[in-house]
């Protein structure tokens, strides 16, 4: 197993994204790629510079063997994920109808990673990472990937590691008083929160920015990194020596909105492995978002570095980052 700076884990689907904009019904030809919150950072993260280890449970299937493979060709570490005959992998379905009008059909009740359980986490190769990458979307496939999720996090308080959650509320998966109970409880441990406007609203009660990272910044001892996702409007940075709003990128057409979030949170976590200011981390994390949006699919806008750094300064006169 490869030396990572970042462990991650969750469910990765199959995913059918038609290139029209039909209703699904009528739409004849799916082509084929991938889509999971915890493994497009992984992939954003790889793009950025960065190594991390991606763990999951896959059927034991073609979609299976294909999601393995891809993640793996993006240069993530996959040596810790397992496969199993019991359940199948994943499905996911987009339709478009618009920029704006976009439906999303999960197939994944029951899927070989809802099976995942915190015996099957290796501390060993865990620790090795410097970051736990943390979504609310894996403890809601069932309750062994619940307690999944409250191990890793036990791991990683154990070897000193920080922990960065995104919220990644899906309330289709869950009842919204267990979801609002668990993100709280794993907040409490997270070091660096990153919660949608709308999610910080729905873990705090809420409504006002500034009260939304004051609440979360209280919800524990120690320190904690706030970034409130403010979609167009650029985002909220809240730590306990600085509070600022740090403006996003104009984005002349959205053509799929799915993924931005997980680009934010790559950009993020490679501004903390890279021991920027933060300030910068987000300006970047900004800047992948929009990026993101403008292209189909959940991983195929995630920038490399270069591209990113041209991106935020086309003139060209960006300075160096640390690589």
């Amino acid at each position: 197993m490869s030396k990572i700076d970042v462990f991650t884990l969750g469910e990765t689907m199959v995913l059918f994204q038609p290139e029209k904009m039909l209703p699904l019904e009528y739409v004849r030809q799916f082509p084929k790629s991938i889509g999971g919150a915890e493994s497009n950072v992984a992939i954003g993260l790889t793009r950025l510079g960065h190594s991390v280890g991606w763990f999951s449970k896959l059927g034991d299937d073609p979609f299976g063997r294909y999601i393995y493979k891809s993640i793996r060709g993006e240069g993530v570490d996959v040596s810790s994920c397992l496969f199993t005959d019991k359940a199948q992998t994943g499905l996911i379905f987009k339709e478009q109808l618009s920029a704006e009008d976009l439906n999303v059909y999960y197939y994944r009740k029951n899927s070989a990673a809802s099976l995942m359980e915190a015996a099957e986490l290796d501390e060993s190769y865990i620790s090795q990472a410097k970051i736990l990458h943390i979504t609310g979307i894996t403890p809601a496939l069932s309750e062994s990937c619940y307690q999944t999720v409250m191990k890793a996090i036990q791991i990683a308080k154990r070897n000193k590691m920080t922990i960065v959650f995104d919220p990644n509320l899906r309330l289709k998966l869950w009842a919204a008083e267990q979801a609002k109970s668990v993100f709280n409880e794993i907040a409490s441990y997270s070091d660096v929160i990153l919660p949608g406007l709308d999610e910080g609203q729905f873990m705090t009660g809420m409504t006002e920015v500034e009260d939304i990272a004051d609440t979360l910044m209280g919800m524990a001892e120690g320190d904690k990194t706030i970034i409130i996702k403010l979609g167009h409007n650029g985002a909220y940075l809240r730590t306990r020596d600085e509070s600022s709003y740090i403006e996003g990128f104009p984005v002349q057409h959205v053509v799929d909105p799915v993924g931005a979030g997980d680009g934010f949170a790559a950009g993020i976590i490679s501004g903390i492995l890279r021991k920027e200011p933060l300030s910068l981390a987000v300006r970047r994390a900004n800047a992948i978002g929009a990026m993101v949006v403008s292209v189909n699919g959940d991983v195929e806008g995630l920038p490399t570095l270069q591209a990113i750094e041209r991106f935020m300064d086309p003139r060209g006169t960006a300075r160096d980052v640390k690589r």
